[in-house]
């Protein structure tokens, strides 16, 4: 029995371990396509995207990008189509046209790249905000003969 048979039993079977999960969002990755939509008006709504593509094929998501303190929308989204013939359907189709008032431009959304966790750094242990200590002279600039409190 070849390994493709295993696993497309275990598909079937229904059963969940980590392998056949694994496979199955490799399959569903290689037929669904995602769009990045930019140049949206603030006014669009995922209603609106739903109705503009779902001529070209079926909806999988929409993920209009909003600013995390206004929470208006940032100009731009993401359309996730289940079928890539569908999607370039799409791009052919609306790329160029307008939305409430606004030239739509779609191109195929690129694949997000790994970011490292953490933030900035910080000023460390030592020293303070201008320079060092006192015997490398640090403190504010300007202030090194004047009297400290």
């Amino acid at each position: 029995m070849g390994k493709w048979f295993v696993w497309s039993n275990a598909i079937n079977n229904g059963e969940s371990s980590q392998v056949t999960k694994l496979i199955y969002k490799q399959l569903e990755r290689s037929f669904a396509v995602n769009l990045y939509i930019g140049n949206l008006a603030r006014d669009v709504t995922d209603k609106d995207l739903k109705e503009l593509f779902e001529p070209f094929g079926e909806v999988k998501s929409i993920n209009i990008i909003k600013d995390k303190f206004s929470g208006q929308s940032r100009g731009f989204g993401f359309v996730e189509m289940t079928e890539k013939t569908a999607g370039q359907a799409a791009m052919d189709g609306l790329k160029g046209k307008p939305l409430h008032e606004r030239t739509l431009d779609i191109t195929e959304a690129r694949p997000r790249t790994e970011r490292s966790g953490g933030g900035g750094g910080g000023r460390g242990a030592f020293g303070g905000g201008f320079g060092g200590g006192r015997k490398s002279g640090g403190g504010r600039p300007g202030m090194r003969n004047k009297k400290r409190f």
